[in-house]
């Protein structure tokens, strides 16, 4: 009953609210109710628990500068991360995610939370082998798209002499730059957003240009 409710509430912010940070995370968590705390996902090893719980520590927790500092507070964050999965019955984190950001990060929503929840909620689609990209969501590519270069410009600043420029299904470019060796990332904006956030083995997406800059691309330092 649960999840038909939310299901429902799924389908009126899709009608009613165009904010895809919002529909991206509702869905997620109508697949995480569906699949339970162990099902796999392309985060190494973790597990829909242990997403769940690296969402709600994001949004609701100082250790979350793990995220951004390497070291001593990365390890914290990954330890807290473990033990609120082991701890916090999934269902509980499950909601504490759906309720959305706190009050004081919700205007930043759809700007902190759009790349953010469309990946995790491809991470979890796609954690079972033979599971291929959504057809349904252009809309929600037009969104990723607008966003695309300044978050791909973080994305990539650990590639060394690439001059990368992404080139959408429709024939529009965005040239990023870099001084190096030039080189193509094509795609639809979901499989460009799935590779430049260190997805590489399950994007569909297309490399053309110099060799050594196509090496990179597969093989250098991306994601957040």
């Amino acid at each position: 009953m649960g999840f038909m409710v939310h299901g429902f509430q799924t389908v009126w912010c899709r009608l009613m609210n165009k904010n895809y940070a919002q529909i991206e995370r509702q869905e997620l968590c109508d697949l995480f109710e569906l699949v339970g705390p162990d099902h796999p996902t392309l985060c190494e090893g973790w597990d829909t628990a242990d997403l769940a719980a690296h969402l709600v520590l994001r949004e609701n927790s100082l250790k979350a500068f793990g995220l951004v500092v390497p070291g001593y507070l990365a390890k914290k964050l990954a330890k807290a991360t473990k033990k609120l999965a082991q701890k916090k019955p999934f269902e509980e984190l499950v909601e504490k995610v759906r309720s959305g950001p706190p009050f004081y990060l919700k205007r930043f929503d759809e700007v902190m939370n759009l790349f953010e929840f469309f990946v995790h909620h491809e991470d979890v689609r796609r954690g079972v082998s033979g599971c291929t990209p959504r057809t349904d969501i252009s809309d929600l590519e037009d969104a990723l798209w607008v966003k695309q270069e300044r978050f791909s410009k973080l994305l990539v600043r650990g590639l060394k002499d690439v001059d990368l420029k992404l080139l959408n299904s429709s024939g529009e470019t965005i040239h990023l730059g870099g001084g190096g060796k030039p080189v193509v990332l094509e795609g639809k904006p979901s499989e460009i957003a799935m590779f430049l956030f260190g997805r590489r083995d399950n994007s569909e997406v297309k490399l053309t240009g110099d060799s050594e800059a196509i090496n990179e691309m597969k093989n250098g330092k991306l994601g957040g």
